[in-house]
């Protein structure tokens, strides 16, 4: 009944449309837009290609220093598994409430002899050992230890060692509980970088 009643009453008064109409049906039509743009292609970015995230902290100095805003590749890691020397951002195993922002060192089946700040790592192509080249680093301070990975596991240290809470503390962490590598550092300005703090195969062997 209602829609007749509003039928009839179009019938009797048909209005020409004015800029004004034009104007309100142009702005509904790039509102329309504009939602299904955030819907369908930023909110899937957001959640599950990138997402922002602030450095907190002194572990990863001086290669990331506090009040650092990054944006983070979630990505890559569906297509490829971490690689040494990548820096990822995770969930610790002892709190899933928090993310770490820590490097990749030990992949999984290797095993790590942290000695007198030298890291040795032994896997399949490399029985006898090699010395890890970490020229990036500043400030030493290893915890002497061995440690052997799982075949999912990953061992992942701060470049600032004597402050840095990472695996030499609470041990290695799992393949899903990594949700991406530093891809983008926005600020500050004077530290904008693509893959900050990365380094060279040549470096991480």
């Amino acid at each position: 009944m209602n829609e007749e009643i509003e039928s009839e009453k179009m019938a009797r008064s048909v209005e020409i449309p004015t800029n004004k109409t034009f104007k309100s049906a142009s702005f509904f039509k790039e509102l329309l837009k504009f939602v299904f743009f955030i819907l369908v292609v930023l909110v899937p970015l957001r959640f599950f290609v990138a997402q922002p995230f602030i450095v907190v902290g002194t572990s990863m100095e001086p290669n990331f220093s506090g009040g650092e805003y990054l944006i983070v590749d979630e990505l890559s890691y569906h297509l490829h598994n971490p690689n040494r020397g990548d820096v990822v951002i995770f969930r610790p195993p002892l709190d899933q409430k928090v993310f770490y922002i820590k490097r990749v060192i030990g992949l999984p089946n290797e095993t790590l002899e942290i000695r007198n700040d030298k890291i040795i790592i032994k896997n399949a192509s490399n029985l006898e050992g090699f010395q890890l080249d970490e020229s990036y680093i500043k400030y030493q301070g290893e915890k002497n230890m061995t440690v052997t990975l799982g075949p999912d596991q990953y061992f992942v240290m701060g470049d600032n060692r004597p402050v840095s809470y990472d695996s030499r503390s609470w041990g290695p962490v799992s393949r899903n509980e990594i949700v991406g590598r530093a891809f983008l550092r926005l600020l500050p300005p004077d530290r904008i970088a693509i893959l900050p703090g990365s380094v060279s195969e040549t470096a991480v062997k």
